[in-house]
């Protein structure tokens, strides 16, 4: 009983950090229609300015390599992307308001090929580490209930608790302010939002660069767990699978569609990777997600859309 919790409890954590790369995709899709499938790149590049910066300002400021140092560079990481998202508007998506869904989806997939060249012009190629203070030694709990007790990593814990901050205050932001309304309006028709003095460039700007924030977050806690490495952006494409589950408008559903993710990811290595074999992890998000696009396409959370002609 006691190993399978820790197998289920280890699912639970990986599949929260889909979840905050996922976040970041549903955030541009619920306010402005467009599948970002930039943002496993955007996660990459804001590890690397964060990683980077952290090793620079010690050498640049005159101030010593620790936790000060890595909340700067987080800072100037915040900063970075804030500019990215203002380039991308002024760049890319003010030439193509109104355009087809599919020519916006392609304005992403060239981002993300252009993150990935300048990025690795930029901050270099190499693995980087992102001190983030927390202790590499597992944490042991419930030992006098299950012989030998449970282990559970810290990093993990840690995401954990960012994960559901960033859910609440997203979810506040989106039903509680005049902007968070403004966003919804933009993603179901440009036009009319515009018609009504909605600033449809600077609505954009501030989605992008919230999901720029988040991705910075996902990349922060992915980098300081598996350091900072071009492959992340191939972990970062879990979070496909996680969005349609989930639904690609809900907030929680990126939650949800990444706890149900890492948990079966879990289950199905251990268990069934005694009968088929191993390397389930890599396939088995991407058939559960396809079984879904079968059987409920809007996801478990998102909006069933039904056009009428």
């Amino acid at each position: 009983m006691g190993f399978f919790l820790e197998v289920v409890l280890g699912g639970l954590m990986a599949g929260v950090l889909y979840s905050l790369v996922a976040l970041g995709i549903v955030l541009i899709f619920k306010a402005s229609g467009v599948f970002n499938f930039a943002q496993g790149g955007m996660v990459l590049f804001a590890a690397l300015a964060m990683a980077r910066l952290a090793e620079w300002l010690p050498k640049w400021i005159g101030i010593e390599a620790g936790l000060l140092a890595t909340f700067l560079a987080f800072v100037l990481s915040a900063v970075i992307m804030w500019a990215f998202a203002w380039l991308v508007e002024r760049l890319v998506l003010r030439k193509l308001v109104n355009q087809e869904p599919i020519v916006l989806l392609m304005a992403t997939l060239g981002v993300t090929y252009f993150l990935d060249g300048f990025g690795q012009t930029l901050w270099g190629s190499d693995i980087y580490k992102i001190d983030l203070g927390i202790s590499k030694d597992p944490l042991m709990i419930l030992e006098g209930t299950f012989q030998g007790g449970l282990l559970l990593n810290r990093d993990d814990l840690v995401a954990t608790v960012i994960a559901t901050l960033l859910v609440i205050v997203l979810a506040l932001f989106f039903q509680k302010t005049a902007t968070g309304r403004a966003l919804r309006a933009v993603a179901d028709d440009h036009q009319a939002a515009q018609s009504i003095g909605i600033p449809l460039n600077k609505i954009w700007v501030i989605v992008w660069t919230v999901a720029g924030f988040v991705a910075l977050v996902a990349g922060m806690v992915w980098g300081s767990k598996l350091g900072v490495q071009f492959s992340l952006q191939v972990l970062a494409l879990k979070a496909l699978p996680v969005v349609i589950l989930g639904g690609f408008t809900s907030v929680p559903g990126a939650i949800i569609g990444g706890l149900i993710i890492g948990l079966g990811e879990k289950l199905a290595e251990v268990y069934l990777g005694q009968i088929i074999g191993t390397g389930i992890e890599n396939w088995f998000a991407y058939v559960l997600a396809l079984g879904f696009l079968l059987i409920r396409p809007q996801g478990l959370f998102g909006e069933k859309i039904i056009y009428r002609v």
